[in-house]
């Protein structure tokens, strides 16, 4: 990889202000200072350091973030604030994107990476991920409704989905929902088949990795690699 590239996607700044880092020699490779961007350098085998501080690498970030209502799961939008300009620049510059999505007005857990390999098994409809959502409705929430969701709901276009684990809470408008898939306004139209409207909807589980609570909304922090490693291994045994 580049030197300059390496740079910029690790948070030193545009290519001219690593430019400007390269040309102070403010930059060294193995103890040799590096002043050419164009310089290749391995950053798992060679130590890279700036102003005297030691780069740490990584080739994928993966970032956990307690989504605010009012935000859009996307990487960029001339309308709303988007997951992406709730990041700090260190991590915004490695061009991360959301993994799914979470509606406008949801809040809750959502993922951040720019692993393609690692989004495409949460959200693949073969590895059948499980999401999990707490919600309020507008209205008393059935047994035959438990019993309607566990079969599968047809949606507004015909569309059946899996079944789905719905508990009651009480009051008995609050509930946990539990579902594979990931359609359009999907938690939302599933209630509006069985007349009922979603009043709050907030994500608290992908998988088995449950929402970090000491997250305000808006807040994030990087994923252990233990809670990486979980979610790919349950994506890939879910796979028929």
């Amino acid at each position: 990889m580049r030197i300059d590239k390496l740079l910029a996607n690790s948070g030193y700044g545009s290519r001219k202000e690593v430019k400007q880092l390269l040309k102070q020699g403010a930059v060294e490779v193995d103890g040799k200072k590096a002043k050419n961007g164009s310089v290749h350098v391995n950053p798992e085998s060679e130590e890279v350091t700036v102003l005297g501080e030691v780069l740490e690498y990584r080739e994928f970030i993966y970032l956990l973030m307690n989504k605010p209502q009012g935000v859009i799961s996307a990487t960029v939008d001339d309308m709303h604030e988007t997951v992406i300009d709730l990041l700090e620049m260190e991590d915004a510059v490695r061009d991360p994107f959301p993994v799914g999505r979470l509606d406008k007005d949801t809040e809750g857990l959502i993922l951040l990476t720019n692993d393609g390999k690692f989004s495409h098994a949460l959200t693949s409809p073969k590895k059948g991920v499980k999401k999990t959502y707490e919600a309020t409705i507008d209205q008393e929430v059935t047994e035959a409704d438990v019993n309607t969701f566990r079969k599968g709901v047809v949606l507004d276009d015909g569309y059946q989905t899996k079944p789905a684990q719905l508990i009651r809470k009480d009051p008995a408008a609050e509930v946990a929902l539990t579902i594979t898939e990931g359609k359009f306004h999907q938690v939302k139209r599933m209630f509006e088949a069985v007349g009922k409207k979603v009043l709050y909807l907030k994500r608290v589980e992908i998988g088995s990795l449950a929402l970090d609570e000491s997250l305000e909304p808006g807040e994030y922090r990087d994923m252990t690699k233990e809670e990486v490693e979980m979610l790919f291994e349950e994506a890939y045994s879910n796979q028929k």
